[in-house]
């Protein structure tokens, strides 16, 4: 198993310790590119079908919180990537 694949697998448990970092690995992975926005908001962005996601990145510490995991698998399945 990849590491990639490992990272997805953990991230569709719903662990309560996903990192921003794994996430936008996942997220770079699937061809997103990650746009910083005003604060701590940021907008994964999908060029070829302009999918777009925009969650707040968590600070201080860098664990996703568990509405932002479910944002992002539901958007994941809705994109058909997962």
């Amino acid at each position: 198993m990849s590491r990639f694949e490992k990272a997805l697998s953990r991230l569709k448990s719903k662990p309560k310790d996903f990192t921003w970092r794994e996430l936008v690995s996942i997220m770079m992975h699937f061809g997103y590119l990650e746009i910083k926005g005003v604060g701590s908001r940021r907008k994964f962005h999908h060029p070829q079908t302009k999918a777009v996601v925009s969650l707040h990145e968590p600070h201080p510490r860098p664990v996703l919180k568990a509405y932002a995991i479910e944002i992002i698998i539901d958007h994941l399945k809705e994109q058909e990537l997962i």
